[in-house]
C-alpha cells in the first residue's frame, strides 16, 4: 500500500503534530470538535522531506494524492478551483510541527485568474470584493512564489491611493483595483521574464513548492538556530477553503488570545478588522480594533467567539493563539496553537490554570520555560523618575529598555554584536528582519498592532516593544525619525517602556524588577520538588541580600579578588605584588587583612545558617598592577620632563609587570600556584575569614565556611595548602577562644583533577566545578578569543549548537565532571559536591547537573530563580531519589 501524504482535516487529531505540523493537527482536532472549521487538507511534512530527498521536486505518487484530496474538497464545497462561473479558491499555509509564527509563508486566494475573478464577481454580486481578492493573490503569490520584492507591489497600490487622493485601501474600488492588477502583471513580467500563471492547478503546486522552500529560507533558519528547533522536521502544507473576511461591512477577520499573552490576566485580548483579510492584522498596514469593540460591531458573534475560546482553552489545557474570520455575519475557525506569552504571562496562567483545576503543580512547572524567566528580572523605568515621553504607542512587550536608535536590522546587527545598546526603529518589521530584533535592546515600531510581526517577535524574546507609534514619522533616507517639532537621527539615545508604550529621549533610570505572586508560588512548588540545592555567586553584603531575597541557599562562590579591586584597596595590594621580601609582602598583607575581613563578617552575617564558599585568590598577580603600554606611554612622558621620584617609582612597576608578565596567564602564576609560591597570601585570606567567623560566633550568629582552593591539578598541591590552612586556623582559634565548624575543599576546573578526583578527594570535603575554566582547558579555547573570533564561526556551521561557555558541553566537559563525581565519591560517599559560573544558571546545564547528582548549583542573584525551576523541572523530566 502506498505511503499516505496528504490527509483531509476529519482524517487527523491533535496527536498528529509530528506528521501534520501543529497547524493542521489543531484543525483536524477543531473539526473533530465540531467547530466552523471550513474544509481543507493537510500535506505532510514527510511530503516535505521526501522533496527535498527528491533533490526539491514534488514526486508523482505525492501529485496524485494532493489531486485526490483536491477533488474531494471540490465534491465537498460544490465548487470547482479555477470555475469561471464560481470559482473555489484555496488558502495555501505552512505549519510545522513546532510552532515557528511568521517564520514561513502563506498564500490566500489561490485559485483566481482574469476568467475566474469575473465569475467571483457575479456570484457574489460584488466586484470590489472579487477584483481585491485577485490583487492580493497576486501580490503574495508574486512575492512568495515568484520573490519579487514586496515593496515594488506597495509602490503600485501607493501610486493609485495617490491619484484617487485615498489613505486607505478599503477606499480603493473595483476599477482602482483593476487598474493596480494590471500594474502588478507588469511588474510580474519585467521583474522574472514570464506571466503571472493562470491555471489554477499549476498555481497550487507552485504554491505548495514555495512553502517546502520556506522551510529553508533565511529567516526560518535564524528561527530554528535561536529557539533550537531541529532542521530536519519539515513543514507540513494546509490547503484550505477559503472564507472571506473582505466582502464588506458584516465580514471581517482576527487574531485573539484567551487570555492576555504580554500579563496572563484571564480576558480574551487581541484585534480584528473590518472588511478585511488576515494578513492585513499582522502586516500593520492598518490599526485593528481591540477584540471587545467586535461586541458592539456584531454582539452575536463575538458572544459566539467567546464560547469557542472557552472551550479550546479547556479542550487544550492551555492558553491559545485563535485566528478567525467573520464571513458575511457567519463565524469561521482558521487556526488555533497554544499562544506565544511573555515570561510573566506563562507564570500567571500556569498558576491560574492550577487554581482553576485545569493542570496540576508539576504542569505548572513544566509550562514555564526556565530560560525565558530571565525576561521577569529585566529592568523597568523607574516610578520616581521624571519621566517626559515624547510619543506613544501600543505596550506590545513588556520591560523598558534604553539605546542607540538604529533603523537597518544589518547594522542593528553589527553595533548589537559589537556590545552597543541599541533600539531598533522600523516603520513595521517583517521576519527578515529577525537578526536585528535579537541584537537590540527593544523594538519601536509605527505601525503595526499588539499582534504584529514586532510584538509577537519580541515578546517571544523577552524584550521590550512599543509598536504602532504613529505620531513618529520615519525617514530611512535621511536615517531619523520626527515628532513633531522633535528630530531623533540616527545614533541618538532613546528610552521606550514596552509596558505602557511611551518613547522618551535620552537614557531613563531603569530599576530592577520585583516577583510577583505567582511567581513566587511557581518558585514554591519548584522548591518542594527539586533535589538539587541552589546557591548564588557573591562577592559583596549587597549581592548576598539580594541573592537570599531571590531564595539562595547559601554562596556557592565568593571571589575574594574581587574584594581587591576596590580602588582604596589596590593601592596596598600592588604594594603586597611590588614587595621584594616576605617581609615586605606580610607588611602590606596586614593592612589588607581587616579589610578582607570586614567584608567576610558582613557577608557571613547577611547568610546566617547558610553556607558560604570562599575561593581564596585566583587571578595572576599582574591582573592588579596597571597595563605595561599605558606604563610605558607614562614613562616616555616624565622622561621629557627630568627625573623624578615618580619617574622611579613607574620604572619599578614597570619592571614588576615585566618579570611578572606571561605568555598565557590563565596557564600560569595564578589559583594554587600562587598561594604555594608566595603563602603569605593564602595565610592572610584564610586568617581574614576564620577570624571574621570567630567574632559573629561569639556574638551567637551561625557561620559556615567552606574554604576553596581554586586551580588544583594534583593531589600534593591540595595536600600541602590543606595542611597551610588548618595550621592557620588552629592559630586563629586559639587567639580567639572560640572554634568553628569548616570545610576545605578545592575547584575542579582542570581536565587532570577530573581524572584523579579520587586522589584528590583525599584532601578535600567538597568539589566545586568551575567550569568556565573547565571548558577553557578541555576545548583549548581562550573564552575572550574564542566567544568573537572563533565560536560564531562554529555555530554558523554546526560545529557546535551553542557555546560551551554558556550551555554546559555534555559530551566533553560534562563527560569529564560525571568521572570526577564518580572517583570522588568512590572515595568518600557523601562528598559535597556542586558548580559555580554562569553555567549553574542556564537550565540545560542545570539539567545535566541534577542527572549527574550535585548536591548544588551556584549562579549570579538574578539567574538564582531560573536555576530553582530549571532544579525542578530537571526533578520532573529526569527523577532521581536523593541528591546523591
Amino acid at each position: 500500500m502506498a505511503k499516505k501524504y496528504v490527509y483531509n482535516f476529519r482524517e487527523g487529531n491533535a496527536q498528529m503534530r509530528k506528521l501534520l505540523g501543529g497547524k493542521g493537527a489543531n484543525l483536524a482536532e477543531m473539526t473533530k470538535i465540531g467547530l466552523p472549521v471550513p474544509m481543507g487538507f493537510t500535506i505532510t511534512t514527510e511530503a516535505c522531506l521526501n522533496y527535498y530527498e527528491e533533490g526539491e521536486k514534488i514526486s508523482e505518487d505525492i501529485l496524485s494524492q494532493i489531486f485526490q484530496a483536491l477533488e474531494e474538497l471540490e465534491k465537498e464545497m460544490g465548487k470547482k478551483l479555477g470555475d469561471p462561473k464560481d470559482p473555489l479558491l484555496v488558502s495555501v499555509r505552512s505549519g510545522a510541527a513546532i510552532s515557528m509564527p511568521g517564520m514561513m509563508d502563506t498564500i490566500l486566494n489561490l485559485g483566481l485568474n482574469d476568467e475566474s475573478v469575473k465569475g467571483l464577481a457575479e456570484k457574489t454580486g460584488n466586484e470590489r470584493f472579487a477584483y481585491d481578492s485577485y490583487r492580493r493573490f497576486i501580490q503574495m503569490f508574486g512575492n512568495v512564489v515568484m520573490e519579487v520584492p514586496h515593496e515594488k507591489f506597495e509602490e503600485i497600490i501607493s501610486e493609485v491611493k495617490k491619484k484617487k487622493n485615498a489613505t486607505y485601501d478599503t477606499e480603493l474600488d473595483a476599477e482602482d483595483w483593476k487598474e493596480v492588477i494590471e500594474g502588478y502583471k507588469k511588474l510580474i513580467r519585467e521583474e522574472t521574464g514570464r506571466d503571472f500563471p493562470q491555471d489554477p492547478k499549476e498555481q497550487l503546486l507552485m504554491a505548495v513548492e514555495a512553502v517546502f522552500k520556506s522551510w529553508n529560507n533565511q529567516r526560518a533558519k535564524v528561527y530554528r538556530r535561536i529557539n533550537k528547533i531541529p532542521d530536519d522536521l519539515g513543514t507540513a502544507v494546509n490547503v484550505q477553503a477559503m472564507v472571506f473576511g473582505n466582502k464588506g461591512n458584516d465580514s471581517g477577520t482576527g487574531v485573539a488570545f484567551t487570555r492576555n499573552p504580554s500579563t496572563g490576566e484571564k480576558e480574551v485580548y487581541g484585534e480584528f478588522l473590518m472588511n478585511a483579510q488576515g494578513e492585513d492584522v499582522v502586516a500593520g498596514i492598518r490599526t485593528p480594533q481591540d477584540i471587545k469593540q467586535l461586541k458592539e460591531v456584531m454582539p452575536e458573534v463575538y458572544e459566539q467567539f467567546i464560547n469557542v475560546c472557552n472551550l479550546l482553552e479547556k479542550h487544550y489545557r492551555d492558553m491559545q493563539d485563535i485566528e478567525f474570520t467573520i464571513e458575511n455575519g457567519k463565524l469561521y475557525m482558521l487556526q488555533t496553537r497554544s499562544g506565544k506569552r511573555t515570561a510573566q504571562a506563562a507564570v500567571k496562567v500556569a498558576v491560574d490554570m492550577v487554581k482553576e483545576g485545569l493542570i496540576t503543580k508539576e504542569e505548572a512547572i513544566l509550562r514555564v520555560p526556565a530560560g525565558q524567566v530571565e525576561t521577569l528580572l529585566h529592568r523597568r523605568i523607574d516610578p520616581n523618575a521624571k519621566v517626559q515621553p515624547i510619543a506613544k504607542g501600543l505596550p506590545a512587550s513588556p520591560g523598558a529598555a534604553c539605546g542607540r536608535v538604529v533603523f537597518d536590522p544589518d547594522e542593528a546587527e553589527a553595533l548589537g554584536n559589537n556590545g552597543e545598546k541599541i533600539i531598533l526603529v522600523r516603520t513595521e518589521t517583517t521576519p527578515d528582519d529577525i537578526h536585528g530584533i535579537v541584537a537590540a535592546q527593544g523594538v519601536l515600531t509605527s505601525r503595526g498592532g499588539m499582534t504584529s510581526h514586532a510584538a509577537v517577535v519580541a515578546r517571544g524574546m523577552g524584550k521590550p516593544c512599543v509598536s504602532g507609534c504613529e505620531s513618529i514619522r520615519i525617514d530611512y533616507e535621511k536615517q531619523e525619525f520626527k515628532v513633531g517639532q522633535i528630530t531623533v537621527k540616527k545614533g541618538d539615545i532613546i528610552s521606550i517602556d514596552g509596558s505602557t508604550g511611551e518613547v522618551m529621549l535620552g537614557q531613563v533610570p531603569l530599576i530592577d524588577p520585583e516577583l510577583s505572586e505567582e511567581f513566587n508560588q511557581i518558585l514554591a512548588w519548584a522548591d518542594e520538588i527539586r533535589k538539587l540545592k541552589v546557591r548564588a555567586n557573591a562577592d559583596t553584603p549587597s549581592d548576598a541580600q539580594k541573592a537570599l531575597e531571590f531564595g539562595a541557599e547559601g554562596i556557592g562562590l565568593c571571589r575574594t579578588e574581587h574584594m581587591f579591586m576596590a580602588q582604596d584597596r589596590l593601592p596596598v595590594v600592588q604594594q603586597m605584588i611590588m614587595a621584594e621580601t616576605k617581609e615586605e609582602r606580610e607588611e602590606a598583607l596586614s593592612k589588607i587583612l581587616p579589610m578582607q575581613q570586614k567584608d567576610f563578617e558582613g557577608i557571613f552575617q547577611a547568610m546566617e545558617g547558610l553556607p558560604v564558599t570562599v575561593r581564596l585568590l585566583d587571578p595572576p598577580l599582574h591582573e592588579f598592577l596597571p597595563n605595561e603600554e599605558e606604563l610605558i606611554v607614562e614613562i616616555m612622558e616624565l622622561k621629557a620632563k627630568g627625573p623624578s621620584k615618580e619617574l622611579e617609582e613607574k620604572q619599578e612597576i614597570l619592571k614588576k609587570v615585566r618579570a611578572l608578565s606571561e605568555m598565557n596567564p590563565m596557564l600560569g602564576l595564578r589559583g594554587c600556584r600562587l598561594g604555594l609560591l608566595y603563602p603569605e597570601i593564602y595565610t592572610m585570606q584564610v586568617r581574614a575569614i576564620l577570624t571574621a567567623a570567630c567574632n559573629l560566633a561569639k556574638k551567637g550568629v551561625k557561620v559556615l565556611p567552606e574554604i576553596e582552593i581554586p586551580l588544583v591539578g594534583h593531589e600534593a598541591e591540595l595536600r600541602i595548602l590543606r595542611e597551610a590552612v588548618e595550621k592557620t586556623a588552629e592559630d586563629v582559634f586559639e587567639e580567639e577562644g572560640i572554634k568553628v565548624h569548616y570545610l576545605i575543599g578545592t575547584m575542579i576546573e582542570l581536565p587532570r583533577a577530573c581524572l584523579t578526583a579520587d586522589k584528590i578527594a583525599n584532601y578535600a570535603d567538597f568539589f566545586s566545578f568551575g567550569t568556565n575554566d573547565l571548558t577553557q582547558t578541555t576545548f583549548g579555547f581562550s573564552r575572550d578569543d574564542a566567544e568573537g573570533k572563533i565560536l560564531p564561526h562554529y555555530i554558523e556551521n554546526k560545529i557546535l549548537s551553542d557555546s560551551p561557555f554558556i550551555v554546559l558541553d555534555r559530551d566533553g566537559v560534562g563527560l569529564l565532571m560525571k568521572m570526577a563525581v564518580e572517583k570522588g565519591r568512590s572515595v568518600k560517599p557523601d562528598l559535597l559536591i556542586g558548580i559555580c559560573g554562569e553555567h549553574g544558571g542556564e537550565p540545560s546545564s542545570v539539567e545535566f547537573c541534577h542527572m549527574i547528582g550535585l548536591d548544588f548549583v551556584s549562579c549570579s542573584p538574578f539567574r538564582v530563580p531560573i536555576a530553582r525551576l530549571a532544579a525542578a523541572q530537571a526533578q520532573l523530566t529526569n527523577p532521581r531519589e536523593d541528591n546523591n
